[in-house]
């Protein structure tokens, strides 16, 4: 067994099965062995590989729909430019860059980082070099204008699993059988907060809860609703919740979430009605597809300029990159994007107006 799996089996032999919350936190943040906490899990070399990370063209687009959102607020100054889990800062890198022709935006940005691992955070400053951003492990801007973009942040909080039948809600946990991790269900018990959910739920539905995710939601919108800005939150998952997503991936394959204990990323999909009502009074934008959001953005034409200077298998990586981001069939509808603005104030560029 691995340190971890030990520490983790101990902790139930001493006090009960644990929350799937609980059991995810474990794996990610332990500060000694948590997933987190040890490793840059980027890349062809690590476990899975984000959007920046696939082409320039994703962050040079959010880059400039933030700063055509700067403009139009008035172009405050000084207002805070965030990214929570900033990856290796290719996503905030790409930002930059796009926007040095936006006369005063870098000058009023102070760039802010939510990022608590400590590796990771070595791969930002390494990306960021030039610019002077501070890091912070929790969300807590300064009371000025905010724009915040958190793309493949939800998806890595713990979440609760509840499973509906005739005696009420049973949780699933990570308890032992013969001395093995395994799943397990509570006594069935009544729960308010998932009363709104009985109406769409039958016997033996499962519904996810991400109790940080929808804290997170709340502290930014209310931020937003108070000093104004607007919030980018581009991610996997859907408008509600509805069933199992919880998933374990190493090495670009999926495994199972009781093996690899701290050696693999542990995911959910995101309940984006969650993050929305969490974020009043602030408002939010449709759901809308990624792909959709990058070709109103102007993917495509900025794809084929890029092009221009391209041949060989620079030119076939160039066009399966800009395929994986926006096709249907690819990441184009697995990955979804909201906004959070005040109320009254129209959605940034790329997405609609209207709840």
């Amino acid at each position: 067994m691995s340190p971890l799996q030990n520490h983790i089996t101990a902790l139930i032999r001493a006090s009960g099965p644990l929350t799937l919350a609980e059991f995810m936190a474990l794996c990610l943040q332990h500060p000694e062995h948590g997933y987190y906490t040890t490793r840059d899990p980027l890349g062809a070399s690590g476990d899975f590989t984000t959007s920046p990370e696939i082409s320039q063209m994703f962050g040079e687009l959010i880059g400039l729909c933030l700063a055509q959102r700067w403009l139009d607020m008035g172009a405050p100054a000084p207002f805070t430019l965030a990214e929570l889990g900033p990856g290796r800062g290719t996503l905030m890198a790409d930002i930059l860059r796009a926007t040095r022709g936006v006369a005063g935006f870098h000058a009023a940005a102070e760039i802010v980082l939510i990022e608590t691992s400590p590796a990771l955070r070595a791969r930002q400053a390494e990306a960021l070099a030039g610019y002077e951003p501070t890091w912070e492990n929790t969300f807590a801007p300064k009371p000025q204008p905010l724009l915040l973009v958190a793309n493949e942040f939800f998806d890595a909080l713990p979440i609760r699993q509840f499973i509906w039948d005739e005696a009420g809600w049973r949780e699933r946990v990570v308890g032992l059988e013969e001395g093995a991790l395994a799943f397990g269900l509570t006594d069935a018990t009544q729960l308010a907060a998932l009363e709104h959910r009985l109406d769409d739920t039958e016997i033996g539905d499962l519904v996810e809860v991400c109790g940080p995710a929808e804290a997170v939601a709340s502290e930014i919108g209310a931020h937003i609703a108070d000093h104004g800005g607007c919030a980018l939150i581009i991610d996997y998952g859907d408008w509600r919740s509805n069933g199992d997503t919880f998933q374990a991936v190493k090495a670009h394959e999926k495994v199972s979430p009781l093996d690899s204990l701290g050696s693999a990323d542990l995911t959910a999909h995101v309940d984006f009605q969650a993050l929305a009502q969490a974020a009043e009074p602030a408002a939010h934008s449709p759901l809308t597809p990624q792909g959709v959001f990058l070709e109103r953005l102007g993917i495509t034409a900025r794809a084929q300029a890029l092009a221009q200077n391209l041949t060989g298998a620079a030119l076939e990586s160039h066009i399966a990159a800009h395929r994986r981001l926006t096709h249907p069939e690819e990441m184009g509808t697995l990955f979804k994007v909201m906004a959070l603005m005040p109320s009254g104030a129209p959605a940034p560029a790329g997405l609609q107006n209207g709840a």
